[in-house]
């Protein structure tokens, strides 16, 4: 009977390796910053900075991304939200879907900017209705963190006179608690142009929670990835995380990777990641930037390896499950 078992795992494996269509990068070439994809009734929807409104692409493989059904979910419908909307991400919460982002008012960058969150419906591609600005502080690029007794809200705020991590309770989808500061930009990975921590994201793999961050300005080729592992202890407060980095960094002319979101594969085995590179080589904050995906694998210790953004154009296997 174990060897039987056995076997029907071994099959059940190779299997969803088959189904799974190839793909290439860029899976969005133009506007594709700060992206975020969440996996939903078969299809991966994707979100991205546009800058002018919120717009939602959906298909059923990462491949298809890049011609998928999209539609503009928000436009700006009030001044302290009608330029520079960056960074949207949909969370599901309570049986519906929320679509937070950051923006602000239509003078000069980027004081304004305060996280905001939409509500949506059953669905992703349901119709948003403005909810609420989450802080009356500078704030941009908000997450949603999970554990099993509470969710918490983790976004990129000036803290201790830098740019650094906050974290609060997220009371309802559109109601924070205490702000309390998770992560300063201090070791040398994270102040190259200047301190920056920014784009935070959640990730949970075996047991454990991590915090991934954009480290370093955007615009230099060292923006790159670092990493927060919850250790234990009350999430609000920083000595439950332990900081390790730096990751993805700048590799065969893709530059500044970074910005990053996690997703499944649609049959729930794999963890992607989903972040955005340059072609320029001194690095880059603008429209410049595209969407890639790539797959996390582990180490023994169960930590993540993120690996290198590979060639534009290079012929990949995508995550499992998905149909061919």
């Amino acid at each position: 009977m174990r060897l039987l078992t056995l076997l029907s795992a071994i099959c059940l494996s190779a299997i969803s390796l088959v189904f799974a269509a190839n793909y290439s990068d860029p899976l969005k070439p133009d506007l594709g910053s700060d992206p975020h994809i969440v996996v939903f009734d078969g299809y991966y929807y994707l979100t991205t900075t546009t800058y002018s409104n919120v717009q939602i692409t959906r298909a059923t493989t990462l491949e298809g991304l890049k011609d998928g059904e999209t539609r503009t979910v928000f436009t700006p419908d009030d001044p302290s939200r009608s330029c520079e909307l960056w960074a949207p991400e949909l969370h599901y919460i309570h049986g519906r879907w929320y679509l937070y982002f950051s923006a602000g008012f239509c003078t000069t960058c980027c004081d304004t900017q305060r996280p905001h969150v939409l509500i949506g419906g059953a669905t992703p591609f349901d119709t948003y209705t403005y909810l609420s600005t989450l802080t009356s502080e500078f704030g941009i690029d908000g997450t949603v963190l999970r554990f099993p007794d509470q969710l918490y809200f983790v976004w990129s705020c000036i803290t201790s006179d830098l740019q650094g991590l906050c974290i609060a309770e997220l009371l309802e989808p559109g109601t924070l608690g205490e702000t309390h500061e998770l992560s300063l930009p201090e070791a040398d990975w994270e102040t190259v142009g200047f301190g920056v921590n920014e784009g935070p994201a959640a990730m949970y793999h075996k047991g454990k929670t991590f915090l991934s961050f954009s480290a370093s300005y955007c615009g230099t080729s060292s923006y790159q990835l670092g990493v927060l592992t919850y250790v234990g202890g009350d999430p609000l407060k920083k000595a439950s995380w332990t900081k390790t980095g730096p990751f993805l960094q700048s590799a065969n002319g893709n530059f500044g990777p970074g910005h990053n979101g996690f997703f499944q594969s649609p049959d729930g085995t794999q963890i992607w990641n989903v972040y955005h590179a340059t072609a320029n080589s001194n690095g880059a904050c603008d429209r410049s930037r595209y969407t890639m995906a790539k797959i996390v694998k582990w180490d023994r210790n169960g930590q993540p390896i993120f690996g290198s953004p590979e060639p534009l154009g290079t012929v990949m296997q995508g995550p499992s499950g998905e149909p061919t």
